[in-house]
């Protein structure tokens, strides 16, 4: 997400991997963030998926016009903060194109010329009038959080500073298969060249061996590696080096390797008990267990690569990302860009979002990432974040319309 399309952080979905948990404050906060389970609203009828063989999206899964705006759980303050995401990403949302199949460049334009004159405690009325609420597939969604971690870090190696930070190695390579085939189009890898073969890039394993020297500029040398390695799930985060001084580092590239999720092994091998399937509780097993963390995390032998940037964090949107309104989710079901109001089974969560981000991990129909933030507070609700419910796509007003008079794989709801 930062650094080209690619989401700010893969999410601690990619990590966790299906374990749950409630919310678990760091280390000094004297008690747990408080978890409410509201009940979410009900999705429509799943719509019937379209039997095109083409690469599944929102307009080949199905979609429905959801219920009136006006009934949906929309508070004023919550669209407030959506409508100032929103105004950033409509010169973007106007000229990219939407591969979920939903949307046209145009359809954008007149919500878009409207959200700069919204008059303060009118922003709900700015939804209401401007778009409508559609369903995806059968709207069930699940949401995870993610967050801008800061680890200790200091620019030279020295004494509790020993832990690499690399750049893109030089001899990194990123093919694009679908230059050399059609069928291919819209994969990738990366390798390195070996001879006259290309060959996977050096594993977890191997870089932290010392694989790299001579061949990737070393930004930083972090204290701690658990950290490096939370750094590496989010995709960017903060430097605190000694001074006090912070450096912004961002997700440029990544090994080619593919991830997996420490979490989930960590649950099945019993080494969690309960109350420890939060980020929190992970982060606390493997400074407690040194040895076996360092082998666990090196099962996963996908490795990130970061670039320092200046500025607030951008989303693969490229517009500055916003705790507790920008969430990442899969272009392929949401124009990046659109409003995504969730009724979820914590309350938390329940809000109106805009899609400014995506993740590795976040792919499919209703996969929602939620954006927290930084500091400790976002770093306890992303960590146990983990909600289920409805999620309704907000589209300009006529949308459902068009599509279904162009033939699109729609199914017309009555609103009520």
């Amino acid at each position: 997400m930062i650094g080209g399309r690619r989401a700010l952080g893969l999410g601690l979905a990619l990590l966790l991997a299906g374990c749950g948990g409630q919310v678990s404050r760091p280390v000094g906060m004297s008690r747990p963030v408080p978890v409410a389970r509201p009940v979410p609203s009900t999705p429509l009828p799943a719509v019937p998926a379209s039997t095109a063989t083409s690469a599944a999206n929102a307009a080949s899964t199905g979609f429905a016009a959801g219920p009136a705006l006006a009934t949906l759980p929309l508070r004023e303050e919550d669209a407030t903060r959506a409508l100032t995401a929103f105004r950033a990403s409509c010169a973007t949302l106007q000229r990219r194109t939407d591969a979920s199949g939903l949307t046209r460049g145009a359809d954008w334009q007149p919500a878009c010329a409207a959200a700069p004159t919204v008059a303060d405690g009118a922003a709900r009325a700015f939804f209401l009038q401007y778009f409508e609420a559609v369903q995806i597939g059968n709207g069930q969604a699940f949401a995870t959080g993610y967050y801008e971690p800061e680890i200790t870090a200091a620019r030279d190696r020295q004494p509790g500073y020993d832990v690499p930070i690399y750049a893109r190695p030089t001899d990194l390579i990123e093919v694009d298969l679908g230059l050399f085939s059609d069928t291919l189009k819209g994969r990738k890898v990366r390798g390195k060249v070996a001879g006259t073969a290309f060959v996977p890039y050096d594993d977890r394993t191997a870089i932290e061996q010392g694989a790299l020297a001579g061949r990737a500029a070393v930004i930083a040398y972090a204290a701690d590696p658990v950290a490096l390695f939370f750094l590496q799930v989010q995709g960017s985060g903060r430097l605190r080096l000694p001074d006090g001084s912070v450096v912004r580092v961002g997700y440029v590239s990544q090994n080619g390797r593919d991830y997996t999720g420490i979490g989930a092994l960590m649950k099945k091998r019993g080494l969690l008990g309960p109350g420890q399937t939060s980020m929190q509780g992970i982060v606390g097993w493997l400074h407690a267990h040194p040895e076996e963390g360092a082998a666990i995390m090196r099962e996963n032998k996908s490795y990130v690569f970061f670039r320092e940037q200046t500025g607030a964090p951008k989303g693969a949107l490229g517009v500055s990302v916003t705790g507790g309104v920008s969430a990442a989710a899969d272009p392929k079901f949401v124009p990046l860009g659109a409003p995504i109001l969730l009724s979820m089974d914590r309350a938390d969560a329940s809000r109106l979002w805009v899609a400014q981000d995506t993740g590795g991990a976040i792919k499919g129909a209703n996969r929602i990432d939620t954006f927290w933030g930084a500091g400790p507070e976002a770093e306890a609700t992303a960590g146990g974040m983990s909600a289920r419910g409805t999620a309704f796509l907000l589209l300009p007003r006529g949308t459902v319309a068009r599509l279904t008079g162009e033939g699109a794989n729609a199914a017309s709801i009555a609103q009520p």
